[in-house]
């Protein structure tokens, strides 16, 4: 039997493409290797607490996320971030400082906070304060972003803001990073006006609806999994080869082959470059991707000998033992963490993936003491272990995709969706997911018609 349609890879992106497909009257078989669909995005809870073992929200600015949920009709499970009580705090020389008003990431839209910062020495706070004069000066080839912030903030506002916010998003390298695909806004905003404070100033700000800038599920993101399961009939198999013949692909999977029409391939770039030969695997192999940990704590609140004003603090490079940072879960969302209770969730990288679990959380604890003074024992913790999962963009990333687009296009019903293209976050999969559903259904669509 050949399948009408055959997607590999049970994240949100694959389950996002298996929704839309179904909608249209397309069942695809998904298969999958892990035991349980969802990729990075699982949800448990321990004593009433909901605890995110992968992302913990969405941003609101990107609409294809929410559409999805409102077409799932879980539109009134939303909840959004507590943007009214947002601070976040950076670590410089083991105390934790709040970030100063008005940055956008780390561009300031309000002097005198930057001005009375103790997070920045003087010559930093002059070095900022000047760029506002910077001229436009054309467009710019891809750099790396501490190329791009150096040139308008200089080093030391990216040691104290920019790295350590871009390592809590995307757990990687300033060096390594392309400006023009991690902060494209901001490369617009020199190609216009040259000063990225003068032009964020000047530029409408983005809208995000709902009033927060994050949203998420009450339950969980992974409602929004659960949902979405029954969308595709679920094969559990270790896919092995993927290969075109007359008429569409075939499939080993388990041992046995498979045959399809068409193939959303929604894995991690490094394994869809395992199933495929030639130029395309080489450019998929060469996505960078990065490892990341999680960490819940969960405390009892009349033992937490810590105030928690705020959302939670980022630890610079530069400071760094083992965490890059920790949210201070019931702050950041309603609806997660009983009264009685406190929950810390703390990030570490490849750096920490030797460790046992005892000794993570050990360290853990250890710089959580150094930090914050903490004493108070966990009644419980959560470890979640998630290996080159957060895909790089480094420089010369857009060309890259556009490379492996272009010879994408050259196989015909072969389409590709997940974090390593255009965006990581969750409403950008969705979208990646939905356009090869819809590139799928319109070529149906093409071959009913009559000649």
């Amino acid at each position: 039997m050949q399948h009408k349609a055959l997607i590999i890879g049970g994240g949100i992106s694959g389950l996002s493409a298996a929704y839309y497909l179904s909608k249209a009257g397309i069942r695809p078989t998904l298969l999958e290797r892990k035991p349980r669909l969802g990729g990075v995005i699982q949800t448990s809870v321990q004593q009433g607490c909901v605890l995110e073992e992968g992302p913990d929200g969405f941003m609101a600015a990107k609409p294809w996320a929410m559409s999805l949920i409102r077409e799932l009709g879980l539109a009134d499970q939303v909840i959004g971030s507590n943007d009214s009580t947002r601070i976040t705090y950076i670590v410089k020389k083991g105390k934790l400082v709040p970030m100063p008003e008005g940055l956008q990431m780390m561009v300031p839209t309000k002097f005198l906070p930057l001005l009375e910062t103790p997070l920045l020495s003087w010559g930093a706070k002059i070095r900022m304060g000047l760029e506002v004069f910077r001229q436009p000066r054309g467009p710019q080839a891809d750099r790396s972003v501490y190329e791009f912030l150096l040139d308008h903030y200089g080093e030391e506002s990216i040691d104290y803001l920019a790295e350590p916010l871009l390592a809590g998003v995307y757990g990687g390298d300033p060096h390594e990073m392309s400006a023009n695909s991690v902060l494209a806004r901001f490369v617009d905003l020199e190609t216009k006006y040259g000063s990225l404070t003068r032009g964020a100033l000047a530029a409408p700000r983005p809208q995000h609806p709902g009033g927060s800038f994050l949203q998420t599920l009450r339950g969980g993101l992974g409602q929004l999994i659960e949902a979405l399961g029954p969308s595709a009939d679920v094969v559990r198999a270790n896919v092995e080869r993927l290969e075109q013949i007359n008429g569409g692909f075939r499939v080993r999977a388990n041992g046995d082959w498979l045959e399809a029409e068409r193939v959303v391939l929604a894995t991690p770039a490094h394994d869809a470059a395992e199933l495929l030969g030639s130029e395309l695997a080489d450019h998929l192999a060469g996505i960078p991707y990065t490892t990341s940990i999680t960490l819940a704590l969960g405390y009892r609140k009349n033992t937490f000998d810590h105030p928690l004003i705020g959302h939670g603090f980022l630890v610079p490079k530069k400071e760094r033992k083992t965490i890059f940072g920790c949210t201070w879960v019931g702050n950041k969302f309603d609806h997660r963490v009983p009264n009685n209770m406190v929950v810390l969730r703390c990030f570490a990288g490849a750096d920490a993936m030797h460790l046992s679990d005892d000794a993570l959380l050990d360290a853990v604890r250890s710089d959580l003491g150094s930090i914050m003074h903490l004493e108070a024992e966990p009644v419980f913790h959560n470890i979640a272990r998630w290996p080159n999962s957060m895909a790089q963009y480094t420089v010369g990333h857009e060309k890259r995709v556009a490379r492996i687009e272009e010879l994408t296009r050259s196989i015909p019903g072969l389409y590709l969706a997940g974090n390593a293209y255009h965006g990581i976050g969750i409403p950008d999969c969705v979208r990646m997911g939905q356009e090869a559903a819809t590139q799928i259904i319109a070529g149906y669509k093409r071959e009913l018609q009559p000649a």
